[in-house]
C-alpha cells in the first residue's frame, strides 16, 4: 500500500510542479484544479501522507501550491522527520540546543534559543547539507579516524605522539601522521573539514603549560592548512567525551594509555584554573599488572597483546573487593591463535589497582581520591553559583569500559565526600565505549551550524596568529 501511495504521489507532485524547480525554496503555485481528489484532501490527511512519503518528497511538495507548502512546512512534521532520521533524537535535541551556536562557553548558554522554538525544517535541511568531515581522535594510546557520516571509526593507528620517528621535530611528524591518515581514508585533503581531538597534555595552568598547549594546537592547524584542508576544528579530547554523553558540564575521568586525567569542564571549557588531577595509572600499567599475576601462576602467553585481550574480555572491577575475594570468580576465554586461558582472582585484582595502587607497588593516589579532590576544588570555586555542574562524572578511555567501574567509583565517592556534596553524584560509563571522543566529534560534525560555528579557516588562522605576534 505504501509503495502504491508513493508512486501515485510522485506522479502527482511531478505533474503539479512541472515547469518549476521543486524544493524547499521553490515558488509555490495554485494548482488545485489540476490535482483532482488530492486537492480536496483535509490537511490532517495530507500530513499523514507527508509522513509516509518522507522528507525528500515532502520538500518537493512545497512547490505544488501554497496550501501544500504551508502544510509541508509544519514544524512538528519536520520534528517527526528528525526524530526518525539517521541520528538519535536525543542527540539531535542536545546538539541543536547546546552546540548549534558554537562552542558552548558560558557567554553562549544564556542566549541559546530553545530547541522547541527552532524551525525544524531549517534544522533538517542544514543537517542534511552539513559537509562531512574527517574525524581524527588522536588518543594517548592509539588514534581512531573515520568519516563523520559513518556509524563508527573506519581505522586505527599509532597516535601522533608516537607516530614515525619520535626523535624528529613535531612539524614533520604531524605531516607524516596526517598525510598517512588521509591516504588510508582515500580522502582528498582540500575537499573536507577536519575535526581533531587534542589529548590532555601539560594539564596544569602555568604559563609554560599554556604555551605548550598553544604550540601544539598551532602546529596542528599549520600542518593541516599547509596540506590544504579547508577548515579545522581542534578541540580537547575530554570535552568531546563529555559531548558524547550529551553534557556540556561535568567531570571527565579519562583513563588513558599511560596516565589517568580527572578533568573538570564547565560549559564546554576545560577548567584548568580549578584543577586537572593527573595520576600515574593507565591502561599500560593495568596490563602489566595482569601480566605479572599470570606469570606468578605460570600461565604462559606469547605477547602482551594476549594479556591485553584477556584484560578487556575477562577483567572487571569489584564493587565490594572483600566480598569478591570469597567468591569463585574463575572464567575462561579463547584468544585466537593461542587457545584458552582461565583467570580467577586476577580478573578483579587488575581493576583494583585503580583504587589501591599500592597492591602493584605504584606510588600514586587512588582514582577515588583524585576525583574527590577535583570535586572539592569545583565545589570551592563557586562558579556561577551553580553547585551541581560537577556532580556528573563521565568515564572515557578503553580501560574505563571495565564492568563495575562506574558503580564502584560512585560508591567510593559517596563514602569519601560529605553528604552536602555527594548528594546527586552520578558516575556514567563511557557512552560509546573506547570510541566516545570520536562520537563526540561526530555529534559536532553533524550539527546544523557546522562548520561555520565550529571551524577556523586558513585565512582566519593566519590573521589571528599574525595579530597575536604583533
Amino acid at each position: 500500500m505504501a509503495v502504491i501511495l508513493k508512486k501515485v504521489w510522485e506522479s502527482m507532485v511531478t505533474r503539479s510542479s512541472s515547469g518549476s524547480s521543486a524544493g524547499l525554496l521553490a515558488p509555490a503555485v495554485d494548482s488545485h484544479a489540476s490535482m483532482g481528489l488530492f486537492g480536496q484532501l483535509p490537511s490532517d490527511v495530507l500530513l499523514q501522507i507527508f509522513r509516509c512519503v518522507g522528507p525528500r518528497d515532502t520538500a518537493r511538495a512545497c512547490a505544488v501550491c501554497r496550501a501544500w507548502k504551508q502544510i509541508a512546512s509544519d514544524n512538528m512534521l519536520w520534528a517527526f522527520f528528525l526524530q526518525h532520521g539517521k541520528d538519535p533524537w536525543d542527540i539531535v535535541i542536545f546538539s541543536e540546543t547546546y552546540l548549534r551556536p558554537g562552542r558552548p562557553y558560558k557567554k553562549y548558554v544564556a542566549c541559546v534559543k530553545p530547541f522547541s522554538q527552532l524551525s525544524f525544517l531549517d534544522v533538517y535541511g542544514l543537517r542534511e547539507t552539513a559537509p562531512g568531515s574527517v574525524i581524527i581522535d588522536g588518543g594517548s594510546g592509539y588514534c581512531k579516524y573515520g568519516w563523520s557520516k559513518y556509524s563508527a571509526p573506519s581505522g586505527r593507528c599509532a597516535t601522533f605522539l608516537e607516530f614515525g620517528n619520535i626523535e624528529s621535530p613535531l612539524y614533520p611528524r604531524l605531516v607524516h601522521f596526517f598525510t598517512t591518515i588521509f591516504a588510508r581514508m582515500q580522502v582528498k585533503r582540500s575537499s573536507q573539514p577536519a575535526v581533531i581531538s587534542l589529548p590532555i597534555c601539560h594539564s596544569d595552568d602555568t604559563e609554560t603549560a599554556r604555551a605548550s598547549r598553544r604550540e601544539l594546537r598551532e602546529a596542528i592547524h599549520s600542518v593541516l592548512f599547509d596540506l590544504n584542508v579547508p577548515a579545522v576544528c581542534a578541540i580537547d579530547q575530554s570535552v568531546l567525551g563529555l559531548y558524547a554523553a550529551k553534557r556540556t558540564s561535568g567531570i571527565i575521568v579519562n583513563i588513558g594509555f599511560n596516565v589517568t586525567s580527572v578533568v573538570p569542564i564547565f560549559c564546554g571549557k576545560v577548567m584548568r584554573e580549578v584543577g586537572v588531577e593527573v595520576i600515574g595509572i593507565g591502561a599500560l600499567l593495568l596490563t602489566g599488572f595482569l601480566r605479572d599475576q599470570m606469570q606468578r601462576r605460570n600461565i604462559n602467553f606469547e605477547s602482551l597483546y594476549t594479556v591485553r585481550t584477556l584484560k578487556e574480555k575477562l577483567c572487571y572491577v569489584a564493587v565490594d573487593y572483600s566480598a569478591e575475594l570469597c567468591k569463585d570468580t574463575r572464567a575462561s576465554y579463547e584468544v585466537p591463535g593461542e587457545g584458552w586461558f582461565t583467570l580467577s582472582k586476577e580478573r578483579f585484582q587488575t581493576g583494583e589497582l585503580l583504587f589501591r595502587p599500592q597492591i602493584g607497588a605504584v606510588n600514586a593516589m587512588g582514582l577515588q581520591s583524585a576525583v574527590s579532590l577535583c570535586i572539592h576544588h569545583c565545589s570551592d570555586s563557586g562558579i556561577a553559583g551553580d553547585n551541581g555542574w560537577f556532580k556528573t562524572i563521565v568515564l572515557v578511555g578503553g580501560t574505563s569500559c571495565l564492568p563495575g567501574l562506574p558503580e564502584r567509583l560512585e560508591k567510593e565517592l559517596i563514602e569519601l565526600l560529605p553528604p552536602s556534596i555527594s548528594e546527586g553524584i552520578k558516575v556514567l560509563p563511557p557512552p560509546y565505549g573506547v570510541d566516545s571522543p570520536w562520537y563526540g566529534a561526530k555529534i559536532i560534525s553533524n550539527v546544523s551550524s557546522f562548520p561555520e560555528a565550529w571551524c577556523i579557516t586558513k585565512k582566519k588562522f593566519r590573521k589571528k596568529r599574525g595579530g597575536r605576534s604583533m
